[in-house]
């Protein structure tokens, strides 16, 4: 009875050209998943300074349509204390598009903090059928 060793298979040289180490083959996705990474963190992190959590938040309170060219929408809107905000308003008609905006600046309340109604008229191209505030942002 004869017995094999496994071994590793030698080739004839010059006939297969030379072997290659595996070492280094595994560097390179090692280093593009951790630039990927840090690309990702720092991406998410720039979105999330510019459009995550914000001290503005405007509640809509209602609006009424006076006329086919104007709606008047009414909101609240919570301003940090010495803070003015930004605040895009518009208009809706019934299938949904946008017939009217008018951006406004509401300055917080004395004493700060607080939150500030502000009733916004808003000239509509056509006849209108619902108000809503885009957003609201740090005044410049």
């Amino acid at each position: 009875m004869s017995e094999t060793h496994a071994t590793t298979p030698v080739f004839p040289p010059g006939r297969y050209g030379r072997r290659r180490e595996g070492g280094r083959r595994r560097l390179l996705p090692i280093v593009a998943t951790v630039v990927f990474g840090v690309g990702l963190a720092g991406l998410t992190y720039a979105y999330y300074d510019k459009f995550g959590q914000t001290d503005y938040t405007a509640d809509i309170i209602g609006w009424n349509i006076p006329s086919d060219t104007e709606m008047v929408v009414r909101f609240r809107v919570r301003v940090p204390e010495g803070g003015a905000a930004m605040c895009m308003v518009r208009a809706r008609d019934y299938d949904g598009f946008e017939v009217g905006r008018q951006p406004v600046t509401v300055r917080g309340a004395e004493g700060g903090g607080a939150a500030v109604e502000v009733s916004q008229p808003v000239k509509t191209t056509s006849r209108a059928s619902v108000g809503d505030v885009m957003g609201c942002r740090a005044a410049d």
